[in-house]
């Protein structure tokens, strides 16, 4: 196996349940011979279930970790010892606060998470950091850039992170960064109508998020007389989850066994509880919870057809895992989706449309069998082509090697 060197991933908080895609992206990475250090802001708050997760935060280096003193030692240590690296990072760092309207205390934070991440990167020998989501950790990857460290890139995935491209400074991350990757064309277009000059459009690439194909073996067609979909990911307004009572009320005179299990939690479980009360689904609606990636699989393969009716996505990983596993997907019609999901292998409805919904549910219901798994295998040939993470890693591969892994300009960029 070849020596890649020493690279370092910044996240927000990780690992998270919702997004262990970052960790088979890593995993691929270290087959091909990079050494990987990942870094994270903060903990997940809740429980991880998957053994693979826990593994995963036990080798995690966290710059907020209850440890204010180790922060403040880190800023008073760049100081004294990195002077000419603070003078040229604070007009960054103005511009990030002056554009997010802002902040002095949270900014202050990203400041002194950054010198902390420039110093450990420094220890390690890291010579690269590759931040996922245009937010917080690009920026303190920026920070810690600027300071002196690593060269920097990161993966924008949308929605949130697009919502108010000028706050978030996209312009300036774009343009200190050594390269930039978007998850889709859709993801592409939108970063590139947020850079201010032509050159930085020629950073965007398009790197398709990945699963391990030979984790999701093609299923058996599931029995005509098996009612039972899935939804995976947290509760929350933008997943739509809330929609389902209504959508399954309609359904249920003629479906009476008609199951949809929610694998996931998070704050509209509360609002999803009360609109399965209003519309009396209570034998039709299950809330598990949140579940290993062992038992999402499981859930999927068990099921008619995987569900997700968002109002606001960049394209998730459970629509591939799905349809890697032969199985259709109801959907709906926003950012990057589409690109993946058509009438082939799925069906494309308007977010918020309940009618819409209930007739995606009662046309999977309603297909025999064999329709079903034509519908799975061809979702399945339109993942390996895309969605292969072998073919992410060398991607990100070439990204890493082209650009030597530098260290930082020494001349101000803002």
């Amino acid at each position: 196996m070849p020596d890649n060197g020493a690279i370092g991933y910044i996240l927000n908080t990780y690992p998270v349940p919702s997004a262990t895609f970052i960790r088979r992206e890593i995993h691929a990475l270290e087959n091909l011979g990079f050494k990987v250090t990942p870094f994270a802001c903060r903990r997940f708050a809740g429980d991880l279930v998957d053994p693979k997760d826990r593994s995963e935060a036990a080798r995690t280096e966290y710059l907020l970790d209850g440890k204010l003193a180790d922060l403040l030692l880190a800023s008073i240590r760049e100081i004294f010892t990195n002077i000419t690296g603070v003078w040229r990072t604070l007009p960054i760092w103005k511009q990030l606060h002056s554009n997010a309207g802002g902040g002095f205390v949270r900014h202050a934070a990203y400041l002194m998470q950054a010198a902390s991440l420039r110093q450990k990167a420094s220890r390690a020998g890291i010579r690269h950091l590759h931040a996922h989501f245009g937010t917080n950790a690009t920026a303190i990857a920026m920070l810690a850039h600027s300071l002196g460290g690593p060269n920097y890139s990161f993966t924008a995935h949308g929605p949130n992170e697009f919502e108010n491209p000028e706050a978030q400074s996209f312009a300036l991350k774009i343009q200190n960064a050594t390269f930039v990757l978007a998850i889709s064309d859709y993801c592409k277009n939108l970063l590139a109508s947020f850079t201010q000059r032509a050159e930085d459009n020629e950073k965007i690439h398009i790197a398709r998020c990945g699963i391990k194909l030979d984790d999701y073996r093609p299923q058996p067609p599931v029995s005509a007389t098996h009612n039972t979909f899935v939804c995976v990911g947290r509760l929350c307004p933008e997943k739509g989850q809330v929609h389902f009572p209504a959508a399954v009320s309609t359904l249920k005179a003629d479906y009476p066994d008609i199951k949809v299990i929610l694998v996931g939690d998070g704050e509209s479980r509360a609002d999803v509880e009360a609109a399965i009360k209003e519309h009396a689904v209570e034998d039709h609606i299950v809330l598990h919870g949140w579940g290993s990636n062992t038992e999402v699989q499981d859930f999927i393969k068990s099921s008619r057809a995987l569900v997700l009716p968002s109002y606001a996505e960049g394209l998730p990983i459970v629509l591939m895992e799905a349809l890697a596993l032969t199985r259709p997907v109801i959907t709906t019609t926003i950012a990057g989706i589409p690109e993946l999901v058509n009438a082939s292998c799925g069906w494309l409805i308007e977010p918020g449309d309940e009618n819409a919904l209930a007739e995606a549910f009662r046309s999977a219901l309603s297909a025999d069998p064999k329709t079903l798994q034509e519908m799975g295998e061809t979702g399945r040939q339109r993942v390996t082509a895309m969605h292969d993470i072998s073919d992410l890693a060398q991607a990100l591969c070439k990204h890493l090697k082209s650009h030597k892994h530098g260290n930082v300009r020494r001349t101000p960029h803002s």
